[in-house]
């Protein structure tokens, strides 16, 4: 095996997330927003969800995810509670407006699905999700042996 071969594609894997980061940025600057504030948009239950979820859901640090926020806030996509039972628990809620962009952010989300459907078997599209849960549980154990070193 070549060392070439021996490599598990990492640039390629590197490569398609910043293609796919650059569309979908391009596709949220259309509509004004960001990707980033589209993943929130998408994330927010209905029910609201504690601002300290969004960030390690999102792989964002709190000063970036507060920034967002702020962003969403003045926008007119989200609002901010206490919790009724927990006042240290802030909940982050959409408003209209961010149910509006919410239905644009899913659309143009399940339109770039529908191409990649329309071009990969269901048995390869099942093989490679397969293969990002497999790397996802990797870099997740990593993430924990760095963390204890």
């Amino acid at each position: 095996m070549s060392k070439s071969e021996n490599v598990l594609h990492d640039f390629e894997l590197r490569h398609a997330w910043h293609k796919l980061s650059r569309m979908y940025n391009q596709k949220a600057g259309e509509h004004g927003i960001t990707m980033s504030i589209g993943y929130i948009l998408m994330i927010v239950d209905r029910e609201g969800t504690p601002s300290t979820q969004l960030g390690p859901r999102m792989g964002m640090e709190p000063t970036s995810l507060s920034r967002t926020l702020k962003t969403m806030e003045d926008k007119g996509f989200v609002y901010r509670e206490f919790d009724g039972v927990d006042k240290r628990k802030v909940l982050v809620f959409l408003t209209e407006e961010g149910i509006r962009y919410r239905k644009i952010v899913k659309k143009t989300i399940l339109d770039f699905n529908e191409k990649i459907r329309e071009r990969l078997s269901a048995k390869k599209l099942a093989a490679f999700l397969e293969v990002l849960e497999v790397m996802d549980h990797l870099v997740e154990e990593e993430l924990k042996f760095n963390t204890l070193k």
